[in-house]
């Protein structure tokens, strides 16, 4: 398995299930993959929002996509941790006020707009998990970018 694989999976699995840490109180929720690359994984958030100065505090994070087994038997898990970080690019804001467009329903002015950020996981690492290796992770092969 290498990078590819990571790419794949959570293109097409597309939620992650993103923790942080608020003064101490772990706090997870599902967060729509704005996509992947080489570079890392890319989000967007509200700068209003309790995530975002949750990473402003801690900017180490983990996130899990999971894809379900057939018959709703446990499936495969890709779990992902490093550092955020912001990227204030107008490029970027640009392209994700058009791939999202409901962002300007939510009263976003434009790529210039204050409250649009995006960041990116990277560096870090990733690893796959199924019920096979289950209490034997730290067996499993550690996937940098």
């Amino acid at each position: 398995m290498d990078f590819k694989d990571c790419i794949k999976f959570a293109t097409e699995q597309k939620t992650a299930y993103f923790a942080t840490d608020d003064n101490g109180q772990p706090r997870v929720r599902p967060m729509g993959l704005w996509f992947v690359n080489e570079k890392g994984f890319y989000f967007q958030v509200g700068a209003t929002k309790a995530l975002y100065k949750q990473l402003q505090k801690n900017s180490k994070v983990e996130i899990c996509f999971y894809a379900p087994g057939p018959g709703g038997e446990l499936g495969k898990v890709m779990r992902v941790t490093g550092k955020i970080e912001f990227l204030d690019d107008f490029t970027l804001k640009a392209k994700i006020l058009e791939d999202r467009p409901f962002l300007k329903n939510m009263g976003i002015t434009g790529p210039g707009d204050p409250r649009l950020v995006i960041f990116r996981i990277y560096p870090g690492e990733a690893y796959f998990w199924t019920m096979e290796n289950s209490g034997r992770e730290s067996e499993i092969k550690r996937i940098k970018f």
